[in-house]
C-alpha cells in the first residue's frame, strides 16, 4: 500500500462546504460544489483556490484532527490519575495504559489527516497568485492556510517527537516538514524526519507571519488573534517566555474579547446556545448536524436524561482524585454524576463547538510569563489569576505562586487537550510515567515506516 502521508489522489481534492462555514458571509460559499477537480482544471482560477482553502477547514473538522481526537489522545495518554478509561477501542486502551504499538490505529489516523490536510494547504500557497479580487482577500487567504498548517505540525511534533527540553532539541527528530503540494510520488518525496528544532522554527515563522495577514475579525475562520493565540502556547513550549507573554498581551489588549462572566456558559453551544460560538473563543471547530466531528464528545460525553441533546460514549469517566483539586464553590467543578461515575460537562453536546483556544489560557499564560520575568506586561500576575479565580466564583489571592499559576491553569483547561503537553513542559509526571518516557510519545506509524526507509522509529517502537 502506498503510504498515506504522500497518497496521491489523482487532481486536487477539494471541499466546498464545511460546518466551520455556518455563520460566515464569505464568497468561498458561493462557489459551486465540487468533490474534485481534474489536474488540468485545479488551482486555475481564485474559486479553485478558495474551495481548496474551504477543504483545508474540511480537513481539520476530522476526528483524527482538530475535530477532537488530538485533544482526547493528549488528555488520555497515561492519565489514569484523573481519567477512568472504560472505552473498547484498542488503540485509546494502548495510548491510556502506556502500551502503544507502531500500528496503533489512532497514532495512523493522526499522521495520515493531519498530512493530508498539510497537503491541501501547500495547495492553497502554491496558487496565491490566482487570488486576484482583492489584496485583502489573497492575504487572507495565506493567513489562514498558514494557521491551520501551522497548527498541525504543532501537534504533530509534540505527539510524535521528545517535548523541549528531553535532550537536544536541534539533534532529536521531529517529524517531516512539508512544504510544497505533493501530486505525485518519487523517491524525493519520502522524507527524513526533520530535527524538533526545524519543525517548531517552521512553526513560528509561519504563525508569525499569519498573525500579519490574518483580519481581526473572520468568521468562524482564522483571525489575526487565533495566530497570536496559538504563536503564544508555541512560545511557552518552547520557553521563551518574553514572546509569549507578549503574544498573549496582544491578544488579551487588541482582541476587543472578554471573558464570558459564567464558566459554565462557555459549553453546550448548540443545546443552549443555538450553534452559537462563546466570544471567548479565539478559534474553535464548527460542527454541525451536517458536518464534522466532536470526537471529544464521543469519548468524554454521554447520555444524561435530564439535559436533552446529550450524547457519548462514556468511555471517560472522571476520578475523585481529580475532582479533590477544586476549591468549595468553585464553578469550574463542572461534572455530573451518572451511573455512579462522574463525566465532565464540558463535552456532552453532540454537536457542540471543539475549543482550540479560548482567552482564559492567555490570561494564565500572560501570568506565568510574568512571574518567571519578574515583569508586569498587561497586568500583574496576581490580576491575571484572580481574573480567572473570580470568573470561576472564588476569593481572590492576595499573593500568588508559580504553583498558583499553574493549578489555575491545570483546572481552567481541564479535558480540553493539555494535560500531556502541560506535564511535559513543566516536567512532571503522567500517572505513572516520568515526563519524560518513551511510552508518552506516539509510535511513527508502522505503514509509514515500511514505505519510508527514511523514517527512525521513536525509542520503544
Amino acid at each position: 500500500m502506498k503510504m498515506n502521508f504522500f497518497k496521491y489522489i489523482k487532481g486536487t481534492f477539494l471541499i466546498a462546504f464545511i460546518g466551520t462555514v455556518l455563520v460566515s458571509c464569505e464568497n468561498r460559499l458561493d462557489i459551486t460544489p465540487f468533490q474534485s477537480i481534474s489536474e488540468d482544471l485545479a488551482l486555475n482560477t481564485e474559486g479553485d483556490v478558495l474551495v481548496t482553502l474551504t477543504g483545508c477547514y474540511d480537513g481539520t473538522q476530522s476526528a483524527s484532527t482538530l475535530g477532537g481526537e488530538i485533544m482526547v489522545l493528549n488528555d488520555l495518554i497515561g492519565n489514569q490519575t484523573e481519567i477512568n478509561f472504560t472505552g473498547t477501542f484498542a488503540g485509546l486502551n494502548d495510548a491510556y495504559n502506556g502500551l502503544m504499538v507502531s500500528n496503533n490505529s489512532f497514532a495512523a489516523g493522526t499522521w495520515s489527516s493531519a498530512y493530508n490536510t498539510i497537503n491541501r494547504c501547500n495547495n492553497v500557497l502554491s496558487a496565491l497568485d490566482k487570488v486576484t479580487s482583492t489584496p485583502a482577500k489573497k492575504s487572507s487567504v495565506e493567513g489562514e492556510a498558514l494557521f491551520i498548517r501551522s497548527t498541525l505540525y504543532f501537534e504533530l511534533v509534540r505527539l510524535y517527537a521528545k517535548t523541549i527540553g528531553d535532550g537536544n532539541a536541534a539533534s532529536n527528530p521531529g517529524v517531516p516538514l512539508v512544504l510544497q503540494p505533493t501530486r505525485a510520488v518519487s523517491d524525493a518525496d519520502y522524507r527524513a524526519r526533520n530535527t524538533v528544532q526545524e519543525v517548531y522554527n517552521q512553526i513560528v515563522n509561519d504563525l508569525t507571519r499569519a498573525e500579519t495577514l490574518l483580519p481581526a475579525s473572520n468568521g468562524n475562520f482564522a483571525t489575526k488573534w487565533a495566530a497570536a493565540a496559538i504563536l503564544s502556547r508555541v512560545h511557552l513550549m518552547l520557553k521563551n517566555y518574553p514572546a509569549a507573554r507578549d503574544a498573549a498581551n496582544r491578544v488579551i489588549s487588541g482582541s476587543g474579547r472578554a471573558l464570558n462572566p459564567d464558566f459554565t456558559k462557555l459549553w453546550f453551544t448548540q443545546i443552549r446556545n443555538g450553534g452559537a460560538t462563546p466570544s471567548e473563543y479565539l478559534y474553535a471547530v464548527k460542527v454541525t448536524t451536517q458536518d464534522g466531528t466532536n470526537a471529544i464528545n464521543t469519548y468524554f460525553g454521554r447520555t444524561i436524561s435530564t439535559i436533552p441533546g446529550t450524547a457519548g460514549r462514556s468511555d471517560c469517566k472522571i476520578k475523585n482524585d481529580h475532582l479533590n483539586l477544586y476549591e468549595a464553590g468553585d464553578t469550574r467543578k463542572f461534572f455530573v454524576l451518572s451511573g455512579g461515575s462522574n463525566y465532565t460537562q464540558k463535552h456532552l453536546d453532540r454537536f457542540g463547538d471543539v475549543p482550540v483556544i479560548r482567552l482564559a489560557e492567555l490570561y494564565l499564560t500572560r501570568a506565568e510569563c510574568n512571574f518567571r520575568l519578574n515583569t508586569t506586561i498587561g497586568a500583574t500576575p496576581l490580576a491575571d489569576v484572580n481574573a480567572i479565580r473570580v470568573r470561576a466564583g472564588l476569593s481572590p489571592l492576595t499573593s500568588v505562586t508559580l504553583a498558583n499559576i499553574t493549578k489555575e491553569r491545570s483546572l481552567e483547561l481541564a479535558f480540553e487537550g493539555h494535560n500531556l503537553h502541560e506535564a511535559k513542559r513543566l516536567q512532571r509526571s503522567v500517572g505513572k510515567f516520568e515526563w519524560n518516557s518513551p511510552k508518552l510519545i506516539m509510535p511513527i506509524p508502522q505503514r509509514e515506516m515500511d514505505v519510508n526507509k527514511k523514517l527512525v522509529q521513536n525509542e520503544g517502537y
